[in-house]
């Protein structure tokens, strides 16, 4: 036996108007419409759920019990209502976002608290790791946006870019380092200093080696290599070795211990933004937090 879910919510308007000429305004019914679904009800259950009380009928205790289901029904759909209407507004849902250790540190974590806070029925995954790691995830459905360089978005890979910032490279050295008193800095003097390089296959490692070559640097003389931000930041904090960086993300990191050296090179161009699957349907909590993000970043 399989009872229209419908009848049942009907039914516990009944109890609660008192009336089947109640529940029928609440419901925009006639008073006869519902009479035969609830007819049809007592059929399908093959028992009365009402009984006459005077010209009244009054659900009988079979009606009352199934009156709470009922109940239980609308309070789902109502449920479901809103949170559809939550989700369809971007403050409810689901977020998935993936970004490389630096990224996902202080540049993001101060909207995501925002986020958070003002939409409380979202869940925040978030994941980090090297964009090219990032990226597959994005490719496999894993994540909805990562946040890294414009050169992870492959447009062969049918990705789309949305430009937040110009997170350009620079080159990173502790405070007191001698290179900071190498005014101008000269090709030779980074060839000279050894070299904390970024893990080998990372995007960030490829751009640098560009940039050194497009400058003269023809040899880098490398002495650590290292995946982790943190730690490369605190060994060339406390050594003479030099490094590369990007200078957005990781300017809140330096404190008064790590210094960034005048020496431009075109190659140190470094668009930062949002990268999603081209032609995905929208994704309302996506849309809301990326907007957060974009007015963040226009008065920081």
């Amino acid at each position: 036996m399989k009872l229209d879910p419908r009848h049942l919510a009907q039914l516990s308007l009944i109890v609660e108007t008192g009336s089947f000429q109640g529940a029928a305004d609440r419901l925009a019914l006639t008073q006869p419409a519902l009479s035969r679904n609830m007819r049809a009800l007592e059929d399908r259950l093959g028992a009365p759920i009402f009984v006459r009380d005077g010209r009244r009928s009054v659900p009988n205790d079979l009606g009352l019990h199934l009156a709470r289901n009922g109940l239980a029904i609308r309070v789902a759909e109502e449920q479901a209502e809103n949170l559809a209407s939550l989700a369809a507004g971007g403050s409810a849902g689901q977020l998935r976002i993936g970004a490389p250790p630096i990224v996902s540190g202080r540049f993001l974590t101060d909207t995501l608290s925002d986020f958070l806070t003002m939409h409380p029925k979202c869940v925040v995954e978030l994941r980090t790791g090297l964009v090219n790691e990032l990226r597959s995830m994005l490719e496999r459905g894993q994540v909805d946006m990562v946040f890294g360089p414009q050169s992870a978005a492959d447009p062969v890979a049918e990705l789309d870019f949305v430009p937040l910032i110009d997170d350009r490279v620079a080159i990173i050295c502790r405070a007191d380092h001698p290179l900071t008193r190498a005014v101008p800095l000269k090709p030779s003097d980074l060839m000279q200093h050894r070299w904390l390089a970024h893990s080998r296959g990372s995007l960030l490692r490829q751009q640098t080696e560009a940039a050194m070559i497009a400058s003269g640097v023809h040899h880098m003389r490398i002495a650590c290599e290292t995946d982790s931000i943190r730690s490369a930041l605190e060994i060339v904090a406390s050594t003479d070795l030099i490094s590369t960086m990007p200078v957005a993300t990781t300017g809140p990191y330096l404190e008064d211990k790590l210094v960034f050296l005048q020496y431009e090179n075109s190659q140190f161009h470094r668009p930062l933004g949002a990268i999603q699957r081209a032609n995905m349907p929208t994704n309302p909590v996506v849309k809301t937090f990326l907007a957060l993000l974009k007015a963040r970043v226009a008065v920081s």
